[in-house]
C-alpha cells in the first residue's frame, strides 16, 4: 500500500490539500452563520472532520479492495443505489429539507443517497461496458445502461433534485462515448434528453422561476435572483486578490449555504480571481491524474471505472462553478472534496481510494491506445 501512496504522491497530495482548504473555507463561510443558528461556530467543521475521518476509512478499504471484484457485485451494487434513492420516501426514514427529500436518517446518520447512487452508477457502467464492449455498437448493446442510468436519474430527479441529475445523465453519455457507442445512437440519446429539459422545466413552476432569475436575477433580487445576485457580490468584491482570508463580507447571512454549494463564491471573494484560478489549477491536475490512471489501465476495467469517476468530478466542479458565476440556471451541487457535506467528501474520498486501486496495476508507458485494448486482457473481468 505504501508504494501506492508513493506512486500517487501528487493526486493524493492535492485531494488532501482540497480538503484542508474547503475546511478552512467551510470555518470561514460559516463560523457566523452557525454561531447563530447553532451557538457553535465550528458546528459545520466538526461534521465535516467526522466526514473525513469516515472517508479515509473508505479510501484506503478501497485501496485494498480488488476492483476486478466489482463485476460480480456489478448488480448488487445497482440494487444498493436504488434501494438507498428510494428510502428517502419512507416517512421516518427519509428527511425532508426545504421541500427536498434528498436525506436518509437512520440512529441519528444521515446519508445523502444521490451521491452514492452517482459512483454505484459508474461501477456498473464500467463493468458492464468491461464485459460487453464488443456489444457496444448496437443500440440493444447499450439499453442496460441506459435503462440502469435512466432509473437513477428518475428517482434523483423526483426528489427533487434536478443538479445531480443532470450530473449523472453527463456521465452516463461520457461513459457511452467512452464504450464506443455510435454517433447515430448518441444522438438518439441526446436529442429526446435535449426536448426534455423544457418540458422539466415547465412542470415544476420554481425551476421556471429560476431560468426568468438566471436571465435577470435582478427582476427579482429578493426572491428568485437574491442568491445568485449576492454570489456575484461575492466574486465581484475578490477582485484580483481577494479581499483576504475570513474577510468575507457575503458570508454574514447574505449568502445562502455559502459552506456547501457556494462555498467556491467565498473563495472568489477571500482569496480573487487568482486564487479561484490555482484552486481550478489544483483540480485540473486532479483530473488529468484520472485521465493518466484510465489511459494506463491494463484491463478495460480499470480503464472505464476511472474514466467514469474523473467524469464526475469534472462534471460536478464544471457544473458548480458555472452555476456559482451565473454561467447556468442556478441549482444546488457540492463542489467535489471542499463543500460542506460529510456524504459527499467520503464518498469522492471512496472513489480515490478506487482510483489508486486501479492505478497498482497500471502500465509503465503511456498508453494512448488503450481503449483498443487487446482481447485476452478481457480475461481480467470475466
Amino acid at each position: 500500500m505504501l508504494k501506492v501512496f508513493k506512486k500517487n504522491w501528487v493526486l493524493i497530495s492535492l485531494v488532501f490539500l482540497l480538503i484542508a482548504l474547503g475546511m478552512v473555507f467551510i470555518y470561514s463561510a460559516s463560523s457566523y452563520s452557525a454561531s447563530v443558528r447553532y451557538d457553535d461556530s465550528f458546528y459545520f467543521v466538526k461534521k465535516q472532520i467526522i466526514g473525513f475521518v469516515m472517508g479515509l476509512c473508505v479510501m484506503l478499504f478501497f485501496v485494498n479492495f480488488n476492483y476486478a471484484n466489482f463485476v460480480k457485485l456489478k448488480w448488487w451494487v445497482v440494487l444498493v443505489s436504488v434501494a438507498l434513492l428510494v428510502l428517502v420516501f419512507i416517512p421516518g426514514i427519509g428527511r425532508n429539507n426545504l421541500g427536498a427529500n434528498r436525506w436518509i436518517t437512520i440512529g441519528g446518520f444521515s446519508l445523502q443517497s444521490s451521491e452514492v447512487a452517482k459512483f454505484g452508477f459508474v461501477i456498473f457502467s464500467a463493468c458492464y461496458l468491461a464485459k460487453n464492449y464488443d456489444k457496444t455498437k448496437t443500440f440493444m448493446g447499450v439499453l442496460p445502461i441506459m435503462a440502469v442510468g435512466g432509473l437513477i436519474c428518475l428517482l434523483i430527479l423526483l426528489e427533487p433534485n434536478l443538479s445531480v441529475t443532470l450530473c449523472v445523465g453527463m456521465v452516463m453519455l461520457i461513459m457511452l462515448i467512452i464504450g464506443g457507442m455510435r454517433a447515430k445512437h448518441f444522438l438518439l440519446i441526446l436529442i429526446p434528453a435535449i426536448c426534455l429539459v423544457p418540458i422539466l422545466i415547465i412542470i415544476e413552476p420554481y425551476r421556471l422561476q429560476r431560468l426568468v432569475a438566471f436571465l435577470d436575477p435582478w427582476a427579482s433580487p429578493k426572491e428568485e435572483g437574491f442568491q445568485l445576485i449576492q454570489s456575484l457580490y461575492a466574486l465581484g468584491s475578490g477582485g484580483l486578490f481577494g479581499v483576504g482570508l475570513f474577510n468575507s463580507r457575503q458570508k454574514y447571512l447574505f449568502l445562502p449555504f455559502s459552506e456547501s454549494d457556494f462555498i467556491f463564491s467565498i473563495i472568489g471573494e477571500e482569496l480573487g480571481f487568482v486564487g479561484c484560478v490555482l484552486v481550478i489549477i489544483i483540480y485540473g491536475i486532479i483530473i488529468w491524474k484520472g485521465i493518466k490512471i484510465a489511459l494506463n489501465a491494463t484491463d478495460r476495467l480499470g480503464c472505464y471505472m476511472a474514466a467514469g469517476i474523473t467524469s464526475v468530478i469534472a462534471v460536478q466542479l464544471l457544473i458548480n462553478i458555472a452555476v456559482v458565476t451565473g454561467s447556468i440556471p442556478p441549482t444546488g451541487i457540492p463542489l467535489p472534496f471542499m463543500s460542506a457535506g460529510g456524504t459527499s467528501l467520503m464518498v469522492f474520498m471512496g472513489a480515490v481510494g478506487i482510483l489508486l486501486n486501479i492505478s497498482k496495476t497500471e502500465q509503465k508507458s503511456f498508453n494512448f491506445n488503450v481503449f483498443k485494448l487487446k482481447k485476452e486482457n478481457k480475461k481480467v473481468v470475466a
